[in-house]
């Protein structure tokens, strides 16, 4: 077996009720998800659209997926019936498609937006300007019914500089309380903070102790995915 039973035992022990553990079971097999679903864990986390619709018809219905990778609006209707929250969501563009999807379902889709805080060009997000012009002074959500903005999330750089770690999740921390009061203030039913998503396994620790309360762990459960 793959999993990694000590390290999963330590992790839940360790978050506790600080956070919400959505073990990133991308690329990994079916077995390796049961084996962890068999101690408990029921928040999963899927990269890729394709691998998400092959393992949900043969997983227990009561998993709850999270779809945590970069997804492009023409695949929203593919994972639309399936998620229980979408991560990345990191334009206004697909924020409405999945609402459209959402509407034809009958259903509410919880989603975060993602915030652009690393160093890399390559990774997706929002800037603080865009948050605020959605979130503070736009009308977009006033429109939108099926779809729940439930908070932030962000990628660290990858880098072994612990400082420019700490400084990126400090700064998304303060975005996440600063548009909290927004949206408590705005009082729409649809802008509901509830999650700081930060911290994977190399940093979920320190993303803990700034504020994270939902953290995406994946090698240290699974083990290192294995290079295609």
């Amino acid at each position: 077996m793959a999993v990694n039973t000590e390290n999963y035992n330590s992790i839940i022990a360790e978050l506790k009720d600080k956070a919400t553990l959505v073990a990133v079971s991308k690329t990994k097999p079916v077995e390796d998800i049961l084996a962890l679903y068999a101690l408990g864990q029921r928040h999963f986390g899927e990269n890729y659209v394709q691998e998400l619709l092959s393992k949900q018809p043969v997983l227990p219905g009561d998993i709850k997926w999270h779809f945590i990778g970069h997804l492009q609006s023409n695949k929203v209707k593919m994972i639309a019936p399936l998620v229980h929250l979408i991560h990345g969501v990191d334009s206004i563009k697909l924020l409405l498609e999945i609402d459209r999807q959402a509407k034809k379902l009958q259903k509410t889709i919880a989603v975060l937006l993602q915030v652009h805080i690393a160093r890399e060009e390559t990774k997706f997000g929002m800037d603080e300007d865009e948050l605020a012009a959605l979130l503070q002074t736009g009308t977009e959500l006033e429109a939108m019914k099926n779809t729940c903005v439930s908070g932030l999330m962000g990628m660290a750089s990858f880098t072994t500089d612990q400082a420019l770690v700490q400084q990126e999740f400090s700064y998304l921390a303060s975005l996440y309380n600063k548009f909290s009061a927004v949206a408590t203030n705005r009082q729409l039913p649809n802008l509901q903070f509830k999650y700081l998503s930060m911290g994977m396994s190399g940093d979920y620790k320190m993303a803990v102790g700034t504020g994270s309360n939902m953290v995406r762990i994946g090698s240290l459960l699974f083990g290192e995915r294995e290079k295609k």
